[in-house]
C-alpha cells in the first residue's frame, strides 16, 4: 500500500485505543499491532521514513488493513498478546520455541489421581503448571509419594462401588502409600486434605504442611501411636530437608516473577524466575526473534506478558532491569537497584548470558539439526579452503591428555556429514610410551586407530586432524608410514592457539578466515576431542586407574606415595628432593628406596607416570 493509497482511508481510521491487522495481496496476516490512538499509529507507518529495510518491506506488502476497538490501552495490550500468540505473524515478535511443558494434573473424579502429562484437555480436571522440566516434576511427584498418601490405581472409586464392596485394598495400601479409599478406609474430605498439601507444596508454600504434620504427630503421640508419630516425624524431617534444598531467596519477598533480557541483534533472549513465598519455583530461558527494530522495553514487555500467560502466573509483582510498560495496573513492575530484589534480578542475568554463550556455542557450526544440503555445502567449503581430494565426509581428530605433566591418555573423535558419530569415538590408554612424550603418545593413539581399521577392512576417513602442531602431526605420520597407508587420508595439523592448520613437509600453515563456516566445523570438532579426552582422563582419576609411579619403587605403598605427592605436589619435585629433605618426611629407610630408584639411570624420566588398566 502506498502512501497516496494510504491517504484514501485515513480519515476514516478511529483516534480510539484499540488493535491492528496488516494482510499482505495474499490475505496472509503479516502483522499485529497496538495503540492508545489507532489513526496516529497506522498513519505513523505511511507517513515516516523509515531507516529500517524490514519496516520498509513490511509497508510495501500490506494491502489491507483491519482494526479492532477496546475500551481501554489494557485490553489492547492484552488482546494484542492474545492474536500474536494465536497466528504468530511473520513480522511479530516470535517466540523460538516449540517445545510442550509438563503439567500436574488433578484429575476430575471421586478420589482423584494426580499424575504427569503433556495433555491439558478442557475436562475440568484441574492442571497445575506448566513446569519448565520433566525431571523437575518427576522428583516432585515422588517427593509428594513419601509425603502424602494419595492413590495411583484407575479403579472407578464412585461410592456406588465402594458401598457395593467391589474393591480390595492393594499393595500401595500395605506399604504404607495410599490410605484405601476403596475399601471406604479413608474419606473424601481426608482425601482432599492432602491434595491441598500437594498444592502448596507445588507452589513452594511448605509451612502449612509441615504444621498440618505436627500436629498429626502430636495427636498420635497423645493417643499413644508412638509408630504413627515416629513416621510423621520422619516426614516433616523430609520437608524441611526439600526446603532447605530449595533456593530461598528472602522469606519476605513472597511471590513475584523476575526478568532479565539479553539483545543480540533480531534475536533477544529472556530469563524468566518464578518466585512463590520466597522460593525460585521455576526458570525458563527463551530465544525471541525480532523483525522491526523494536525498542527493548517494547521486547521484554511482550515477552514478559506471553511467559507469564505460558506459566500461569498471578504474581502481583514484576523484577525487571529496566522501566517497561505493563498494562495491568493492579502489576507492581520494579527496577532495583539494590538488596534481594537486585540480587534476584542479578541471577536472572547470570542465567541469559550463559543461555546465550551455549546458543553461541552451538552456532560454532555444530551442524546437528541442519538439512543435508547445509551440511553439505559447509564440507564442499572444508574441501575447497584446504584443497582436499574430495568431500570430507568422515573427519577424525585427536588429541592428547595428561594431569600435572603425569598420566597420558589419548582421544579421538569422529563426524560423518558433519555431525559427530559418537560410537566411533574412542579413548587410547598409552600402552608403549615410558612417561609424558606427546609425540610418542600420537604416535601410539594414530598407528593403533588405523591398524585396527586396516585390519577390519573398515574405511578410512578423508580428513584427518591432529591438534597440536608439526612436531605431533610428523609423529603421527610416522605411524601413517610405518603401516603403508601414505595417500589414504588427508593429514593435517591444528595449532592450539593460533589456529593455523599444517600441512606435512609445507613451512607455512594455512590460516581460514575467522568467521568461515570451515573454520567453524574444525574448531567444533577440536573442542569436541577435548571435551571427550578431558572427560575420560578426570573419570580414570576418579576411579584410581592411574597408578602413581612412586608406587612402582618396591617398598613404596600407595599411602606413602599419596603423602609425598600431597606435600610436594608432583613426581617431578619429588625427585628433586635430597635424601635428607625426604627423610624429613617418610623417614630413612624409604628415603633411601626412593633416591636409589630415581639415581638408577634405567627408570623413568622425572615427572613421568604410567597408565595401566
Amino acid at each position: 500500500m502506498t502512501s497516496q493509497e494510504f491517504q484514501h482511508i485515513a480519515s476514516t481510521l478511529p483516534v480510539d485505543p484499540g488493535i491492528y491487522k496488516y494482510f499482505d495481496s495474499g490475505d496472509t496476516l503479516l502483522y499485529v499491532g497496538k495503540a492508545k490512538n489507532l489513526r496516529k499509529r497506522i498513519s505513523s507507518y505511511f507517513t515516516k521514513t523509515f531507516t529500517s529495510y524490514k519496516t520498509h518491506e513490511l509497508v510495501q506488502r500490506i494491502k489491507r488493513i483491519e482494526f479492532t476497538i477496546v475500551p481501554s490501552e489494557q485490553d489492547a495490550f492484552l488482546l494484542e498478546n492474545s492474536l500474536i500468540k494465536q497466528f504468530q505473524p511473520r513480522f511479530n515478535i516470535n517466540l523460538k520455541d516449540d517445545k510442550t511443558y509438563p503439567y500436574i494434573v488433578i484429575k476430575k473424579e471421586n478420589f482423584p489421581r494426580v499424575f504427569l502429562t503433556r495433555r491439558k484437555l478442557n475436562d475440568g480436571s484441574e492442571y497445575l503448571g506448566p513446569f519448565t522440566s520433566v525431571a523437575k516434576v518427576r522428583e516432585l511427584l515422588d517427593f509428594v509419594k513419601a509425603n502424602i498418601q494419595l492413590r495411583t490405581c484407575k479403579l472407578n472409586l464412585t461410592p456406588a462401588n465402594i458401598a457395593r464392596g467391589k474393591f480390595k485394598v492393594c499393595l500401595e495400601y500395605h506399604l504404607g502409600n495410599c490410605k484405601g479409599p476403596c475399601e471406604s478406609l479413608q474419606t473424601e474430605k481426608g482425601y482432599d486434605e492432602g491434595l491441598q498439601q500437594l498444592r502448596n507444596i507445588l507452589k513452594g508454600n511448605l509451612s502449612p504442611v509441615i504444621q498440618h504434620f505436627k500436629k498429626e504427630m502430636k495427636e498420635a503421640a497423645e493417643n499413644l501411636q508412638f509408630e504413627k508419630a515416629q513416621i510423621l516425624h520422619k516426614k516433616i524431617e523430609h520437608l524441611e530437608q526439600y526446603q532447605a534444598r530449595s533456593v530461598i531467596v528472602s522469606r519476605h519477598l513472597g511471590n513475584a516473577d523476575v526478568f532479565s533480557m539479553l539483545r543480540d541483534g533480531d534475536t533477544a533472549y529472556v530469563t524468566y524466575l518464578m518466585m512463590q513465598n520466597g522460593t525460585i519455583v521455576q526458570t525458563h530461558t527463551s530465544q525471541w526473534e525480532t523483525h522491526l527494530d523494536e525498542p527493548d522495553d517494547e521486547i521484554l514487555s511482550f515477552a514478559v506478558a506471553q511467559l507469564r500467560s505460558t506459566f500461569n502466573s498471578l504474581s502481583p509483582e514484576i523484577i525487571v532491569p529496566f522501566e517497561i510498560e505493563y498494562a495491568e495496573p493492579e502489576i507492581v513492575v520494579t527496577v532495583p537497584k539494590a538488596g534481594d530484589k537486585k540480587k534476584l534480578l542479578d541471577m536472572a542475568a547470570l542465567n541469559v548470558n550463559y543461555f546465550k554463550e551455549e546458543i553461541r556455542q552451538r552456532k560454532m557450526l555444530k551442524l546437528d539439526g541442519k538439512d543435508d544440503s547445509v551440511r553439505q555445502q559447509v564440507l564442499e567449503q572444508i574441501q575447497h579452503d584446504l584443497q582436499l581430494p574430495a568431500i570430507p565426509l568422515h573427519i577424525e581428530c585427536f588429541d592428547n591428555s595428561n594431569f600435572q605433566g603425569s598420566y597420558p591418555v589419548s582421544a579421538m573423535v569422529c563426524f560423518k556429514n558433519g555431525v559427530p558419530s559418537k560410537a566411533d569415538y574412542r579413548h587410547f590408554n598409552v600402552k608403549t610410551v615410558q612417561g609424558i612424550n606427546d609425540f610418542a603418545t600420537m604416535k601410539e593413539a594414530v598407528t593403533r586407530r588405523y591398524k585396527r581399521l586396516q585390519l577390519e577392512q573398515q574405511p578410512f576417513p578423508q580428513l584427518v586432524i591432529i591438534d597440536g602442531g608439526k612436531g605431533q602431526l610428523g609423529a603421527a605420520l610416522e605411524g601413517i608410514r610405518e603401516l603403508g597407508l601414505q595417500g589414504k587420508m588427508t593429514i593435517v595439523g591444528l595449532a592450539k592457539n593460533e589456529e593455523e592448520i599444517f600441512f606435512p613437509g609445507d613451512q607455512q600453515s594455512v590460516k581460514l578466515p575467522y568467521n568461515s563456516d570451515s573454520l567453524k566445523l574444525i574448531r567444533s570438532i577440536r573442542d569436541e576431542v577435548h571435551r571427550f579426552g578431558i572427560t575420560f582422563h578426570r573419570k580414570k582419576r576418579s576411579q584410581g586407574t592411574f597408578r602413581n609411579e612412586l608406587e612402582q619403587i618396591k617398598g613404596i605403598g600407595k599411602n606413602t606415595a599419596e603423602q609425598l605427592l600431597k606435600e610436594f605436589k608432583s613426581v617431578r619435585r619429588i625427585k628433586e628432593l635430597s635424601h635428607d629433605e625426604l627423610s624429613a618426611a617418610v623417614g630413612n629407610a624409604k628415603a633411601t628406596l626412593i633416591r636409589n630408584y630415581f639415581d638408577t639411570p634405567q627408570s623413568s624420566p622425572a615427572g613421568e607416570g604410567e597408565a595401566t588398566t
